[in-house]
């Protein structure tokens, strides 16, 4: 049928395709435009035609967010909207012209693909047909395509979901098998499961290589079925689907054994736990998980020897046949007053004042016990409410949840704190019906919005997440926060300033600068001159009654608030604040972020973490410009450190700059890094959590934290800051990034693709003979001009 306007002459599609290519070389979108709108009123058959353009425009140049097909599909679909007489039910050979349409669907633009649909229909092919098209881009090797095709014309149902899903996983797209399952809950359970039975500890790669054997595996895909990784994923798809944790034992197991490892290393070799807490929390890990019983009997026996080990044995009726004989002897000789595990008799009651030592070592609260007041009913919270909702007030607000050690992802707030003036109420969330009395969610949600009292937090975003878990009703009516000062706001810009400080100024605000202490503790050392003392910090706050120490850990978390926004607010200049502390709040916003656990991701980590570079301190470094340390200058060849796992990125990157580094693997303890250090003498790199174990194995200024959140790039140039690295051009791309070796050999070119496709460097490569083309091409490009077989270290210009 013939579509052009009347007086039109027929125009050949592929003189169109040229007049639209030429402009749109020569970047003239408003004339390409026009010609666009034009040329299609004077096409026979407009729907025939434009898919005769789209197959002669050149290739689809992946990885271009915006290319010559799509923008002719998006004029096309502008044209339709003044021509509705075009319409593909006019057509008698519609199929022929879907199944066109169809073939050019190996581009994952989405609107390239959406327009595709629309113009064409292609929701109305029969299914058979369009699985048929799906299995041809598995066929080729395009997973991502074949996925973002099934999406759209949504067959996830008729598809075989590992087929669909391994291979993008593989290739380090797990964030596409996800959108492929989202929405239908069969698929997503067995994504979940699948990643799951990965995570069994007799698990082997051999078995996906077995079922795909003609897919090649990069080292990024690898890195995404080591069970660090697939355990972490896990979790997340868990909560982010709803499913059960009981469908997933093995990740369950996995991180109850690392949650099981990390507190024998708190208990016994950091030693800053107490003994009742690590008893309380290694029950929870341990839970009904007959393996994991025996694997703390075995690690007891590491650390503590034979008595405590066989106490254990006891308490979990271990059999004889799983138990080394030696503490099957220990358990015979043991006294039955010696075969139970629990506080010893000759225990002194606990008293509300502390050791002298701890008052001359740990912040203070200036309060009696009288003074501290237990909310658990309705009665108690009505004397709360009408003295803590003063107009005018200052509140310091701080909560305590159960510790879950990732097992699961937000807890509920067991204890709230709120301190006043003179006096400290704890509203005790575990009481009987207290949590979920109608008076307690309103006086929850009436002290947020109150804006005439000011309340007080530090990395309030943990808080507010725990208070969300608490109460679900939140979620559909969230909290209104007004009058909220977050001090973590204020602490990071004290500590940008106290990086950045000369050394005539105020040398006071630099307590910490190499202490242990970090966040909130570390906040209060450099204003009140006293840490606070974190040892119950990981407590069992669901378990009653609470300990002495357990109370009065919890009233100094809150009411220090108070004494360092008096001292802050007193002398702002001193500590380089604005004179309104609240503004700070408003024009830096706290990252996102839990607190309790993971205070390294959001809390300050003292004058070891390195300080945000400006843009122009970032290029004089690359640029091998000097600069302004008072260490010298060091070239990168002599600079030896080694990477944390979890900064494996950064380490690629510093041996690109001739940096010498080792890497962790993702299998390898943190503790091997402080082992690397000592033997050969280098720096530790590392992020979170490891930084104050590892810094304490290695001393003082041999271990350096960065933030995890932050690019490769950028993390680099805050190390050749710190250390002064003074790069020129012939040190770029000095070391190889995979072995860091500075020793090259020229190979000719071919052989370098067959090594690189053999270590999986290489995706897709086997069926597609223009691509590795392309691939030598460009290897030759990169590698030839830059060997320089005189000298054994080469660069790149």
């Amino acid at each position: 049928m013939n579509h052009m306007t009347p007086g039109a002459v027929g125009l050949d599609p592929a003189v169109l395709r040229d007049q639209l290519f030429e402009l749109w070389n020569r970047k003239d979108l408003q004339t390409l435009h026009l010609a666009a709108i034009q040329g299609f009123s004077k096409l026979s058959e407009p729907l025939e035609a434009l898919l005769t353009i789209l197959e002669g425009c050149p290739g689809k140049q992946k990885g271009r967010s915006h290319t010559l097909g799509l923008h002719i599909l998006m004029e096309f679909q502008t044209w339709m909207k003044e021509h509705p007489q075009v319409t593909l039910s006019l057509l008698l050979e519609h199929q022929a012209l879907q199944q066109r349409a169809l073939s050019l669907m190996t581009d994952t633009q989405p609107s390239f693909v959406d327009n595709l649909i629309h113009i064409y229909q292609l929701n109305s092919l029969d299914p058979a047909i369009l699985r048929s098209n799906i299995m041809k881009l598995q066929a080729l090797h395009c997973y991502k395509e074949a996925a973002v095709l099934s999406i759209k014309l949504k067959l996830q149902k008729e598809l075989n979901m590992v087929e669909m899903c391994v291979p993008l996983i593989l290739q380090n797209k797990l964030a596409m098998a996800e959108a492929f399952v989202t929405g239908h809950n069969d698929l997503e359970q067995q994504l979940v499961t699948l990643l799951d039975s990965w995570c069994h500890p007799y698990f082997s790669e051999e078995e996906i290589y077995k079922r795909f054997p003609h897919f090649s595996v990069t080292k990024q895909g690898m890195s995404q079925i080591q069970p660090k990784m697939l355990t972490k994923h896990v979790f997340r798809l868990m909560e982010k689907f709803h499913i059960d944790q009981g469908l997933c034992p093995n990740a369950l197991h996995k991180r109850r054994l690392d949650s099981l490892r990390f507190l024998m290393y708190k208990r016994f070799v950091e030693k800053s736990m107490t003994d009742e807490n690590w008893s309380d929390h290694v029950q929870y890990v341990v839970a009904d998980d007959f393996e994991l019983q025996i694997q703390l009997v075995e690690m007891l026996m590491k650390y503590c020897g034979l008595h405590k080990a066989s106490q254990w044995s006891l308490r979990y009726n271990i059999p004889k046949n799983r138990l080394p004989w030696s503490i099957w002897e220990m358990q015979q000789s043991l006294p039955p007053e010696q075969q139970q595990i629990g506080p010893s008799g000759s225990a002194k009651p606990e008293e509300w004042r502390p050791s002298r030592s701890h008052c001359q070592n740990f912040y203070q609260v200036p309060l009696t016990k009288d003074k501290v007041h237990f909310v658990d009913s309705p009665e108690a919270l009505r004397r709360c409410r009408s003295i803590v909702l003063k107009e005018g007030g200052i509140i310091g607000v701080d909560m305590e949840w159960q510790p879950t050690f990732g097992c699961i992802s937000t807890q509920q707030v067991a204890l709230i704190q709120l301190a006043v003036l003179d006096q400290v109420f704890l509203l005790d969330l575990c009481a009987n019906g207290f949590r979920h009395h109608p008076d307690t969610i309103i006086f929850i949600q009436t002290l947020f919005s109150e804006r005439n009292i000011l309340k007080l937090g530090y990395g309030m975003s943990g808080d507010l997440k725990s208070l969300i878990a608490t109460w679900h009703q939140l979620i559909e009516e969230p909290l209104k926060m007004e009058a909220m000062l977050d001090l973590l706001n204020v602490h990071q810009k004290i500590q940008r300033r106290k990086i950045n400080r000369t050394q005539n100024g105020p040398q006071e605000v630099l307590v910490g600068k190499n202490s242990a202490e970090k966040g909130l503790s570390l906040l209060v050392q450099q204003v009140l001159g006293r840490p606070l003392d974190k040892t119950e910090q990981m407590s069992h706050w669901e378990k009653r009654p609470l300990r002495i120490s357990q109370i009065r850990y919890a009233v100094a978390d809150a009411y220090c608030l108070l004494d360092v926004y008096s001292a802050l607010s007193s002398n702002p200049a001193y500590f380089g604040l604005p004179a309104d502390l609240r503004s700070i709040s408003s024009s830096q916003p706290e990252k996102s972020g839990t607190k309790k656990q993971a205070h390294g991701k959001e809390e300050c980590q003292g004058a070891q973490r390195v300080s945000p570079p400006s843009s122009n301190t970032e290029k004089g470094l690359l640029c091998g410009e000097k600069c302004s340390e008072d260490i010298p200058p060091l070239p990168p060849q002599q600079l030896r450190v080694v990477c944390d796992n979890m900064l494996q990125g950064l380490g690629r990157y510093l041996r690109c700059l001739g940096v010498d580094v080792i890497m962790l693997e993702n299998t390898d303890d943190h503790r091997v890094a402080a082992k690397l250090a000592q033997a050969e003498g280098r720096f530790i790199l590392t992020c979170g959590q490891p930084f104050q174990s590892l810094r304490s194995q290695v001393g003082e200024g041999r271990c350096l934290s960065l933030d995890c959140s932050e690019k490769a790039r950028d993390q680099a140039v805050r190390v050749l800051r710190h250390f002064n690295v003074q790069l020129t051009p012939s040190d770029i791309f000095s070391r190889c990034q995979a072995c860091n070796s500075d020793q090259y050999a020229a190979v000719p070119c071919k052989d370098m693709v067959r090594m690189m496709k053999q270590k999986g460097l290489l995706q897709g490569q086997d069926n597609i003979d223009h691509t590795q083309q392309q691939e030598e091409e460009k290897l030759s490009h990169i590698l030839t001009p830059s060997v320089t077989p005189e000298i054994p270290r080469m660069s790149y210009t």
